[in-house]
């Protein structure tokens, strides 16, 4: 399967659903971006039940800015609608391999329990503050 074009009008439509989604913010003056597309366009191909997602920076400056992205490419990665990854840097071959493993072993309850643990310590810090 080829890379599918993520805009802000299809991210979370994309990213939302279960699975994994790999997304790839690059833009085309960023020499690292351009040659790390090959190698994401072939793990693409090895890994067809994996959605592999680009984000042109230039073209979807609000999603960068979304995202926070200062640094491109920045890799992320999303399971079951999660964002359980982010780390700006291009990644040889066998380190996107080994991301894709790990992404595809995570215990995804687990993470969701740990992200709802989070979000009701916040609550709890608050009230505490009131």
């Amino acid at each position: 399967m080829a890379t599918v074009a993520l805009t802000t009008e299809n991210f979370d439509e994309v990213t939302g659903k279960d699975g994994i989604v790999l997304v790839d913010f690059w833009a085309s003056w960023c020499g690292p971006c351009v040659r790390f597309a090959p190698t994401y366009e072939r793990s693409s191909e090895k890994h067809t039940e994996i959605t592999f997602g680009k984000v042109d920076t230039e073209a979807q400056q609000e999603l960068a800015a979304k995202f926070g992205i200062s640094s491109i490419p920045t890799i992320m990665a999303v399971r079951d609608g999660v964002l359980v990854f982010s780390q700006p840097g291009a990644l040889p071959e066998s380190a996107l391999e080994s991301l894709i493993e790990q992404v595809e072993k995570l215990d995804m309850d687990e993470v969701k329990q740990k992200i709802a643990e989070h979000e009701h310590g916040d609550a709890k810090a608050e009230h505490a503050h009131s």
